[in-house]
């Protein structure tokens, strides 16, 4: 026997106990207690000072996603919402989904549409208090987000620097631990290869893109995302034709597990915890994640709102679209009934296989791929923003970090599932803490400007901004930003 691969084997297993009992610990105290709470009551207070905005103007949302793959300066909105879109559509949509249905029944998807709804709200509110305060990196580049508008807007830098670190945990490392899980997983359950060396593989790809910056991802994500959104939305809709009359039965499943009687003795309340966590890890409206790379975009209307409206977008998109064709798959296929031994990204493999046929299961590898790997160097671009606003902007000491995160990609694809999920949980409320307290702070300036936003469109108008009618912000605007 090799004495030292038992020896490594305990390790893991010793570091994955400790984990799962620190992290535990943290969700309880988060989930069950605080932030469940706190993302309803700051998305009704956003949804109700803006007016509903998210179902008035959701049509105008969609078309300033179109109308803005144009600039002549950084980066484009379109290429704005293509990484967010990337971080966002990924594991989450896909083992995600399945780990919400098991864990927290049917009606845990009821849930995850109403913190969506909700959360469009809070997605305007951040993306448009990045965008306000963004400043220029050393290399004339866009940088912003939280710890921005909390050193800027709140006049907290300490509060920025927290949040920072919880950000660079979260997607620096975590998330692209759980990435490559779900990556490993799937590719090696469908093609039986080593774990090790799919990490391996992951990370010289990752280093591939990683190293050539912001202006590099926003490239790859603008080709991978509306690719990948295109075929796993049609293979869902054929699942969806297939069983159309079963899709009635479907939807009232959904409702009576989250409303009914014996669903609410049962855990009703596991099922709201459970949607909310699921559809925060994939929307991540309200953790601030997404307001990380909104305010690298050069808008076209030039207004902060304009990117508010584009990330409440996408919001809608990843959870009330994608995230929905996943849930319609597990539950049309009545894999539920006899799930075996299937779990997370495995669960859908087999609802897919059982309504199209064994290809299905090298689909699901397929598309684990495209959803994956692209939040994977998405949710670097995020944690490199906030590399940058601790290092006041200049790109010292980020090969360090790009090598750190590699590491942790290649840690994800060999760790086990739940482990990973559960300090995805952690680091995730943590942040969304934080930044909640800020923007609720902050509220009524983005209520202001999204304002300003409206009433010029409605006059017929293209919308701008101008400093001088918002005398509240003298002096803590980057120079050189809003007045090119």
């Amino acid at each position: 026997m090799n004495m030292t691969a038992v020896t490594g084997a305990s390790a893991l297993e010793a570091v994955n106990d400790v984990l799962a009992s620190a992290t535990g610990t943290v969700n309880g105290l988060l989930w069950n207690h605080i932030l469940i709470y706190l993302l309803v009551l700051a998305g009704f207070l956003f949804t109700v000072r803006l007016g509903f905005i998210q179902f008035r103007r959701l049509g105008h949302g969609f078309r300033s996603v179109m109308h803005g793959r144009e600039t002549e300066h950084g980066i484009s909105s379109f290429q704005v919402f293509c990484t967010s879109m990337a971080a966002r559509v990924g594991t989450g949509n896909m083992a995600g989904i399945a780990v919400a249905i098991v864990g927290g029944g049917p009606g845990a998807i009821f849930w995850m549409w109403v913190i969506a709804l909700l959360g469009m709200s809070t997605a305007f509110v951040e993306a448009t208090l990045a965008q306000l305060f963004k400043v220029e990196d050393d290399e004339g580049f866009y940088r912003g987000g939280p710890a921005y508008y909390m050193e800027k807007g709140l006049g907290q830098r300490w509060m920025g620097i927290l949040f920072s670190i919880f950000l660079i945990i979260s997607f620096g490392f975590v998330f692209n631990a759980v990435q490559a899980n779900t990556i490993a997983g799937a590719i090696g359950d469908a093609f039986g290869i080593d774990k090790l060396m799919l990490g391996l593989i992951m990370v010289a790809a990752t280093a591939f893109i990683i190293v050539g910056g912001m202006k590099k991802v926003a490239h790859a994500s603008e080709v991978i995302v509306p690719i990948m959104a295109v075929v796993y939305l049609a293979v869902a809709l054929v699942v969806v034709v297939l069983n159309l009359g079963k899709v009635p039965e479907a939807l009232a499943l959904i409702i009576e597990s989250a409303f009914g009687l014996e669903q609410f003795a049962g855990g009703a309340l596991g099922a709201l915890i459970i949607g909310a966590k699921r559809g925060l890890f994939s929307n991540e409206a309200g953790m601030g994640s997404a307001a990380s790379v909104a305010a690298s975009a050069n808008p076209n209307p030039k207004h902060p709102a304009s990117q508010g409206f584009i990330q409440m977008t996408g919001v809608f998109v990843d959870t009330l679209v994608i995230c929905t064709a996943s849930a319609a798959i597990i539950l049309l296929s009545g894999v539920l009934d006899n799930p075996g031994d299937a779990q997370g990204i495995g669960l859908l493999q087999l609802a897919l296989t059982n309504e199209l046929g064994g290809w299905a299961s090298y689909f699901v590898a397929f598309a684990i791929i495209l959803f994956s790997f692209s939040s994977i160097i998405a949710n670097y671009s995020y944690a490199e923003n906030n590399i940058m606003f601790l290092n006041g902007n200049t790109h010292k000491g980020l090969m360090l970090f790009r090598v750190a995160v590699l590491g942790m990609v290649l840690f994800g694809s060999m760790a086990k599932v739940a482990v990973v999920w559960d300090l995805a949980d952690a680091s995730m409320g943590l942040m969304a803490l934080v930044n909640i307290v800020a923007i609720l702070g902050l509220s009524g300036l983005a209520v202001k400007l999204a304002k300003d936003y409206v009433q010029q469109l409605d006059a017929g108008r293209t919308p701008s901004f101008d400093p001088a009618r918002f005398p509240e912000l003298k002096g803590k605007l980057a120079p050189g930003v809003w007045d090119r």
